[in-house]
């Protein structure tokens, strides 16, 4: 997710401002237990490129691109912690300041996936389940980056 989620919650196009902006969707992620076969079922039936983005764990996020823009990513699911996380996509919405939205999501019934987490240079990003059940991402990107 990171460079990439950054970017494109914090990107000051015109044409993207209404995704950037505070409450919008602006990133969607596959999360998956094989990225290839994803990779591959979108290929074929969409179209979509993949460049490789290497992660801090030393793992590798994948960007999908329509054409020359960027369109989501693959996160690959690996490890104890997701083996029975299901595969599915997650939307993530661009907060003014993820740490004070998390509190009122907490206080309003949702729960933290996983503690809120900065990535180096991109942003503060927090995985929330809502009262529903849903997923999703909320990221504060780093002011710098563009």
């Amino acid at each position: 997710m990171a460079q990439a989620t950054a970017k494109t919650c914090n990107d000051d196009d015109a044409a993207s401002q209404d995704q950037s902006s505070h409450g919008s969707f602006c990133w969607n992620e596959l999360i998956t237990h094989d990225p290839a076969r994803a990779k591959k079922f979108y290929a074929d039936t969409i179209g979509w490129t993949f460049d490789p983005m290497p992660m801090q764990d030393g793992g590798t996020y994948w960007i999908a691109k329509a054409g020359d823009k960027m369109a989501g990513g693959i996160f690959e699911m690996k490890g104890p912690e997701f083996a029975n996380v299901g595969e599915g996509w997650m939307p993530y919405l661009a907060v003014d300041d993820v740490d004070a939205r998390v509190k009122k999501a907490l206080a309003a019934g949702a729960m933290l996936m996983r503690p809120i987490f900065d990535i180096p240079g991109i942003g503060r990003i927090a995985i929330l389940r809502e009262p529903g059940g849903a997923g999703v991402g909320w990221m504060t990107p780093n002011p710098t980056v563009k």
